[in-house]
């Protein structure tokens, strides 16, 4: 159970809300747990001055749902923006300027045979997003509140400009354990709790099968250590630790 309650947590967007000299907040809603409860939040530290939007990009069906479901929940209005034309053309001119180069690249391959070589196709999905949020953000005069958990920065499991661009992260210093209590506190529906999280970078992509070990793992090895989990875990998480370090910090600037 987190110790943190969620009367803390909205009393902290409020005051963040209030620094910025903003009126609201906006919530991109993936359909998942994290972005339902920092929805669930910002009605508390806001209530009347929050907008969730819907941004499905060629997205299961179901995670549109459930962001609609956790929206209604929290009785917050939502605006729906379909970000599949805008990806489709955007793609293209990218892939036929990238393919003038006089430089050899690498053919696209499926995620699920080379997840790597599709990052740049993955990662505009969430840029994309990002700067939709932030066109509703600007012309409300609200924060854009990010939905990133502490177990995902610390391996920098998001997209650098993408779900990492925002104003504030409510739920940054919280494990994916403390999340779910959360979640139930705020009375987050079932179904959204269950599902199995998911970026929702491609259809059937799940975090855990990307990241290449559980969030249970993740999370004993960030409280007890690398010796709580198996030494090539360990490995793997401390990898992408270091890989991510850029994520966590401003651009580098010489001396």
């Amino acid at each position: 159970m987190t110790l943190v309650s969620a009367d803390a947590l909205a009393q902290w967007m409020r005051d963040r809300v209030a620094a910025a000299g903003v009126r609201g907040i906006v919530v991109g809603l993936s359909g998942g747990i994290d972005s339902a409860v920092v929805l669930g939040l910002a009605a508390r530290a806001v209530p009347g001055h929050v907008v969730g939007v819907l941004m499905p990009c060629h997205s299961d069906p179901r995670d549109e749902a459930d962001g609609r479901a956790a929206a209604e929940h929290f009785r917050i209005p939502t605006i729906r923006v379909d970000l599949g034309p805008t990806y489709d053309a955007l793609r293209e001119d990218l892939d036929a300027a990238v393919a003038g180069l006089p430089s050899e690249r690498p053919a696209p391959a499926a995620p699920d045979v080379d997840p790597k070589a599709a990052l740049p196709l993955a990662n505009l999905k969430p840029r994309l997003r990002m700067t939709s949020l932030y066109f509703v953000a600007n012309s409300l005069n609200y924060l854009v509140a990010g939905t990133g958990n502490r177990s995902e920065i610390a391996i920098g499991y998001y997209t650098k400009y993408g779900d990492g661009g925002v104003d504030i992260l409510p739920i940054g210093r919280l494990l994916k354990s403390e999340v779910r209590a959360l979640a139930r506190e705020l009375g987050v529906p079932a179904p959204i709790i269950d599902k199995a999280p998911s970026a929702g970078l491609w259809l059937g992509q799940t975090d855990e099968s990307e990241m290449g070990f559980t969030y249970a793992e993740l999370e004993r090895y960030l409280t007890s250590g690398p010796t709580a989990v198996a030494a090539e875990v360990a490995v793997r998480i401390e990898r992408l630790a270091r890989s991510s370090d850029h994520k966590r910090a401003l651009p580098p600037m010489p001396e």
